[in-house]
Protein backbone atom coordinates (compact mmCIF):
# COMPACT_ATOMS: atom_id res chain seq x y z
CA UNK A 1 0.00 0.00 0.00
CA UNK A 2 2.69 1.92 0.58
CA UNK A 3 4.47 1.83 -2.55
CA UNK A 4 1.08 2.77 -4.63
CA UNK A 5 0.89 5.73 -2.44
CA UNK A 6 4.16 6.89 -3.49
CA UNK A 7 3.70 5.71 -7.48
CA UNK A 8 0.61 7.43 -6.89
CA UNK A 9 2.47 10.90 -5.84
CA UNK A 10 4.94 10.30 -8.49
CA UNK A 11 2.72 9.94 -11.31
CA UNK A 12 0.94 13.02 -9.45
CA UNK A 13 4.12 15.27 -9.74
CA UNK A 14 4.84 14.39 -13.12
CA UNK A 15 1.05 15.51 -14.24
CA UNK A 16 1.90 18.87 -11.93
CA UNK A 17 5.26 18.96 -13.98
CA UNK A 18 4.06 18.93 -17.35
CA UNK A 19 1.30 21.61 -16.78
CA UNK A 20 3.95 24.03 -15.27
CA UNK A 21 6.58 23.35 -17.98
CA UNK A 22 3.34 24.41 -20.60
CA UNK A 23 2.87 27.84 -18.20
CA UNK A 24 6.59 28.43 -18.06
CA UNK A 25 6.60 28.72 -21.97
CA UNK A 26 3.63 30.07 -22.55
CA UNK A 27 5.09 33.14 -20.40
CA UNK A 28 8.43 33.22 -21.61
CA UNK A 29 6.96 33.08 -25.65
CA UNK A 30 4.67 36.10 -24.34
CA UNK A 31 7.86 37.87 -22.45
CA UNK A 32 10.16 37.58 -25.39
CA UNK A 33 7.74 38.56 -28.38
CA UNK A 34 6.35 41.65 -26.20
CA UNK A 35 9.70 42.61 -25.66
CA UNK A 36 10.58 42.61 -28.93
CA UNK A 37 8.04 44.80 -30.04
CA UNK A 38 8.00 47.50 -26.89
CA UNK A 39 12.10 47.24 -27.44
CA UNK A 40 12.08 46.49 -23.63
CA UNK A 41 15.67 44.77 -22.15
CA UNK A 42 13.77 43.43 -19.10
CA UNK A 43 11.00 41.73 -20.51
CA UNK A 44 13.29 39.77 -22.84
CA UNK A 45 15.71 39.44 -20.29
CA UNK A 46 13.11 37.87 -18.06
CA UNK A 47 11.93 35.81 -20.42
CA UNK A 48 15.50 34.29 -21.57
CA UNK A 49 15.64 33.75 -17.74
CA UNK A 50 11.99 31.74 -17.72
CA UNK A 51 13.60 29.73 -20.70
CA UNK A 52 15.83 28.39 -18.19
CA UNK A 53 13.60 27.26 -15.80
CA UNK A 54 11.88 25.35 -18.61
CA UNK A 55 14.74 23.87 -19.41
CA UNK A 56 15.14 22.81 -15.68
CA UNK A 57 11.24 22.00 -15.15
CA UNK A 58 11.93 19.56 -19.00
CA UNK A 59 14.57 17.33 -17.09
CA UNK A 60 12.49 16.66 -14.12
CA UNK A 61 10.25 15.51 -16.80
CA UNK A 62 11.86 13.60 -18.65
CA UNK A 63 13.64 11.56 -15.46
CA UNK A 64 9.74 11.18 -15.01
CA UNK A 65 9.48 9.38 -18.52
CA UNK A 66 12.34 7.22 -17.76
CA UNK A 67 11.38 6.09 -14.67
CA UNK A 68 8.17 4.85 -15.76
CA UNK A 69 9.47 3.83 -19.13
CA UNK A 70 12.07 1.23 -17.56
CA UNK A 71 10.14 0.42 -14.35
CA UNK A 72 10.21 -2.80 -13.64
CA UNK A 73 13.07 -3.13 -16.41
CA UNK A 74 15.82 -6.48 -16.15
CA UNK A 75 18.37 -3.65 -16.83
CA UNK A 76 17.63 -1.98 -13.70
CA UNK A 77 17.29 -4.69 -11.53
CA UNK A 78 16.85 -2.15 -8.07
CA UNK A 79 14.42 0.11 -9.41
CA UNK A 80 14.24 3.19 -11.17
CA UNK A 81 14.10 5.72 -8.54
CA UNK A 82 17.78 6.66 -8.77
CA UNK A 83 17.16 8.06 -12.10
CA UNK A 84 14.74 11.04 -10.49
CA UNK A 85 17.40 11.50 -8.03
CA UNK A 86 20.17 11.78 -10.59
CA UNK A 87 17.80 14.25 -12.42
CA UNK A 88 17.19 16.11 -9.25
CA UNK A 89 21.44 16.52 -8.02
CA UNK A 90 21.88 17.74 -11.59
CA UNK A 91 19.11 20.53 -11.14
CA UNK A 92 20.68 21.35 -7.87
CA UNK A 93 23.81 21.98 -9.72
CA UNK A 94 21.67 24.55 -12.33
CA UNK A 95 20.13 25.85 -9.27
CA UNK A 96 23.73 26.81 -7.59
CA UNK A 97 25.10 28.17 -10.83
CA UNK A 98 22.22 30.25 -11.19
CA UNK A 99 22.62 32.12 -7.37
CA UNK A 100 26.10 32.17 -8.29
CA UNK A 101 25.45 34.29 -11.62
CA UNK A 102 23.28 36.65 -9.82
CA UNK A 103 25.49 36.80 -7.19
CA UNK A 104 28.82 37.71 -9.55
CA UNK A 105 26.09 40.11 -11.91
CA UNK A 106 24.59 41.98 -8.22
CA UNK A 107 28.54 42.82 -7.35
CA UNK A 108 29.18 44.13 -11.11
CA UNK A 109 26.66 46.09 -10.67
CA UNK A 110 27.72 47.43 -7.07
CA UNK A 111 30.87 48.29 -8.71
CA UNK A 112 29.70 49.64 -12.52
CA UNK A 113 25.91 50.47 -11.73
CA UNK A 114 23.76 51.29 -14.78
CA UNK A 115 20.68 53.33 -15.41
CA UNK A 116 17.96 51.22 -14.75
CA UNK A 117 14.42 50.88 -16.75
CA UNK A 118 12.37 50.99 -13.49
CA UNK A 119 8.88 50.78 -15.08
CA UNK A 120 9.52 48.03 -17.96
CA UNK A 121 11.45 45.90 -15.46
CA UNK A 122 8.75 46.03 -12.42
CA UNK A 123 6.27 44.69 -15.47
CA UNK A 124 8.78 41.88 -16.50
CA UNK A 125 8.77 41.56 -12.36
CA UNK A 126 4.73 41.45 -11.84
CA UNK A 127 4.29 38.93 -15.34
CA UNK A 128 7.03 36.56 -13.75
CA UNK A 129 6.18 36.69 -10.02
CA UNK A 130 1.65 35.67 -11.33
CA UNK A 131 2.97 33.74 -13.71
CA UNK A 132 5.60 31.54 -11.25
CA UNK A 133 2.99 32.01 -8.72
CA UNK A 134 0.31 30.11 -10.58
CA UNK A 135 3.33 27.32 -10.94
CA UNK A 136 3.34 27.08 -7.40
CA UNK A 137 -0.07 26.53 -6.51
CA UNK A 138 -0.25 23.94 -8.99
CA UNK A 139 3.06 22.20 -7.65
CA UNK A 140 1.33 22.42 -4.15
CA UNK A 141 -2.10 20.96 -5.36
CA UNK A 142 -4.61 20.30 -3.16
CA UNK A 143 -2.30 18.14 -0.51
CA UNK A 144 -2.15 18.92 2.92
CA UNK A 145 1.59 20.47 4.69
CA UNK A 146 2.50 17.08 5.82
CA UNK A 147 0.91 14.87 2.61
CA UNK A 148 3.40 17.67 0.37
CA UNK A 149 6.30 17.10 3.10
CA UNK A 150 6.64 13.43 3.01
CA UNK A 151 6.31 13.53 -1.01
CA UNK A 152 9.22 15.54 -0.88
CA UNK A 153 10.94 14.02 1.16
CA UNK A 154 10.27 10.26 -1.08
CA UNK A 155 10.73 12.75 -4.57
CA UNK A 156 13.53 14.44 -5.03
CA UNK A 157 13.54 15.31 -8.67
CA UNK A 158 10.15 17.14 -7.89
CA UNK A 159 11.60 19.01 -4.84
CA UNK A 160 14.28 20.32 -7.34
CA UNK A 161 11.92 21.07 -9.59
CA UNK A 162 9.93 23.45 -6.97
CA UNK A 163 13.21 25.06 -5.73
CA UNK A 164 13.98 26.14 -9.30
CA UNK A 165 9.89 27.77 -9.27
CA UNK A 166 10.66 28.75 -5.53
CA UNK A 167 13.93 30.57 -6.81
CA UNK A 168 12.22 32.45 -9.30
CA UNK A 169 9.51 33.73 -6.83
CA UNK A 170 12.20 35.13 -4.20
CA UNK A 171 14.19 36.85 -6.67
CA UNK A 172 10.89 37.86 -8.17
CA UNK A 173 9.51 39.44 -4.73
CA UNK A 174 13.06 40.78 -3.95
CA UNK A 175 13.59 42.39 -7.54
CA UNK A 176 10.23 44.17 -7.30
CA UNK A 177 10.84 45.54 -3.70
CA UNK A 178 14.37 46.66 -4.37
CA UNK A 179 13.03 48.64 -7.77
CA UNK A 180 10.03 50.13 -6.00
CA UNK A 181 12.45 51.70 -3.29
CA UNK A 182 15.25 52.72 -6.63
CA UNK A 183 11.96 54.81 -8.39
CA UNK A 184 10.98 56.39 -5.41
CA UNK A 185 14.93 57.15 -4.19
CA UNK A 186 16.96 56.81 -7.41
CA UNK A 187 19.06 54.54 -5.33
CA UNK A 188 20.28 51.70 -7.81
CA UNK A 189 22.69 50.12 -5.91
CA UNK A 190 19.63 48.83 -3.46
CA UNK A 191 18.68 46.72 -6.99
CA UNK A 192 22.28 45.12 -6.58
CA UNK A 193 22.21 44.45 -2.38
CA UNK A 194 19.22 42.62 -2.52
CA UNK A 195 20.71 40.35 -5.91
CA UNK A 196 23.24 39.17 -3.59
CA UNK A 197 21.00 38.48 -0.67
CA UNK A 198 18.69 36.27 -2.98
CA UNK A 199 21.65 34.91 -4.65
CA UNK A 200 23.22 33.74 -1.80
CA UNK A 201 19.43 32.04 -0.42
CA UNK A 202 19.35 30.47 -3.87
CA UNK A 203 22.83 28.98 -3.46
CA UNK A 204 21.97 27.70 -0.11
CA UNK A 205 18.85 25.89 -1.23
CA UNK A 206 20.95 23.88 -3.91
CA UNK A 207 23.68 23.05 -1.75
CA UNK A 208 21.03 21.37 0.77
CA UNK A 209 19.69 19.57 -2.38
CA UNK A 210 23.01 19.08 -3.18
CA UNK A 211 24.06 17.18 -0.12
CA UNK A 212 20.92 15.67 -0.22
CA UNK A 213 20.87 13.82 -3.46
CA UNK A 214 24.60 12.38 -3.04
CA UNK A 215 23.75 10.54 -0.10
CA UNK A 216 21.26 8.78 -2.06
CA UNK A 217 22.97 8.28 -4.84
CA UNK A 218 26.09 7.05 -3.09
CA UNK A 219 23.83 4.88 -0.56
CA UNK A 220 25.14 6.75 2.36
CA UNK A 221 23.08 6.02 5.52
CA UNK A 222 21.76 8.83 7.81
CA UNK A 223 22.56 9.36 11.59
Amino acid sequence: MAHLHVHDITRENERKTLIVIVLTIVTMIAEIVCGYFTHSMALLADGYHMGTHAIALGLTYAAYVLIRSYAGSERFPNGTDKIGVLAAYTSSVFLGLAGLWIIVEAVQRLLNPVPVQFDDALLATVIGLVANGVCIFIMEGKHSRHEQDRSFKEDYNFKAAYYHILADILTSVLAMAALIVGKWTGMVCFDALIGCFGGLLIAKWAIGLLKSTVRVLIDMKTE
